[in-house]
């Protein structure tokens, strides 16, 4: 089957947070497993974190600059991953910019390495813990008479546990139905119509979706919430059910970044950070955050009395990323000339649509 057209793929990354989210290993693994104790000192996974810490943070900047009134809300690692999966059929430039994008250098990393430290982190994602409920999914839907490349339908079952479904684009509402039960499913309910719309001529979509549900160390007590006022700006002040604990805080004001700084533990191996930026200084904190600097907070804690006034909230949202990637980079991939060969031999492939909710 050939065609002069390029055929539509739609790329999906979907988030869920019952609070706010953390990386999560499993402190209770099994010392009998099959893995040698550097593996365990020295997991694959850290040779893309530093470039996936600055990834997020590009990606940060650039969506506020393009959302600059509105709240934000996106997982970097679900879409960093949902990339990954698609460079493994990307060729030429294609291939180059995506991964560039990512910040994955291909000089300090090899490709091989690249796709087993994703294995790495999906797989320390995934574990099973009893203080945190964290899961990652990828899905492959595939049109009834798209013809994948073996070898890239291998490596993405293999490298990224993704499952693989034929769905029949030509409907529709059956298509987008099919594809949103799935992550509705895999979030446990928590994202619903990820899928709004899909083009004509789609014949292809990848989903990757996180799921995180954790409790606090130390919990808020419910019968100390009570509706207070937050200000969102200077003119605007709404009634919000405001949490509160007198105690002691890993809690700082930053002089560099014009901000106060807390962290927050999980039951089991993740943190929370928190900025509050002084009045007037959010875009100041914006531009001077690093990933060294979050480095820095996590590493030296500072413990101190205070009573804090926290709320209770929940946001939710869609953006598509098409303008956004493309100012990090990541051209090639969304035009006519797009080489994703490495996919499909069937037709010409490029990437119509990115989401994520």
């Amino acid at each position: 089957m050939t065609s002069s057209v390029s055929w539509g793929f739609l790329l999906l990354a979907g988030l869920c947070l019952l609070v706010p989210s953390g990386l999560a290993e499993d402190p209770q693994e099994d010392t009998a497993q099959d893995t040698s104790q550097h593996d365990l000192d020295h997991p694959a996974y850290l040779k893309i974190t530093p470039n996936l810490a600055e990834f997020a943070f590009r990606l940060y900047r650039q969506l506020a600059h393009e959302f600059n009134t509105t709240n934000i809300f996106f997982s970097p690692v679900s879409i960093a991953t949902a990339f990954a999966v698609l460079s493994l059929g990307a060729k030429a430039d294609t291939h180059t910019q995506i991964l560039e994008g990512l910040n994955l250098n291909l000089t300090e990393t090899p490709e091989a390495e690249i796709h087993e430290a994703f294995q790495s982190l999906l797989h320390t994602l995934n574990k099973p813990a009893n203080e945190l409920q964290l899961t990652t999914g990828n899905g492959l839907f595939i049109a009834e008479n798209l013809k994948l490349v073996e070898k890239f339908l291998g490596d993405v079952k293999n490298l990224y546990h993704s499952d693989a479904f034929s769905v029949n684009f030509s409907d529709t509402e059956g298509a987008k139905k099919y594809i949103n039960d799935y992550v509705e499913k895999g979030t446990h309910g928590k994202i619903v119509d990820l899928v709004q719309d899909l083009d004509e001529d789609t014949v292809f979509a990848l989903v990757n979706y996180i799921f995180f549900k954790g409790k606090w160390e130390k919990p808020f007590k419910a019968e100390d919430t009570t509706e207070e006022d937050f200000h969102v700006d200077e003119a605007t002040t709404v009634k919000v059910p405001m949490m509160k604990r007198l105690g002691m805080f890993n809690i700082h004001h930053c002089e560099k970044l014009s901000s106060w700084v807390l962290t927050m533990e999980y039951l089991g191996n993740a943190t929370a950070i928190f900025f509050l930026p002084d009045d007037g200084k959010l875009q100041h904190l914006e531009n001077e955050l690093t990933k060294e600097i979050v480095a820095k907070f996590l590493k030296n804690r500072e413990r101190r009395s205070a009573s804090l006034h926290f709320p209770r909230l929940s946001i939710s949202g869609t953006y598509d990323l098409k303008t956004v990637l493309s100012k990090l980079g990541i051209t090639k991939v969304f035009s006519n000339g797009a080489d994703l060969s490495g996919v499909t031999e069937d037709a010409p492939l490029r990437l119509s649509k990115v989401r994520s909710p």
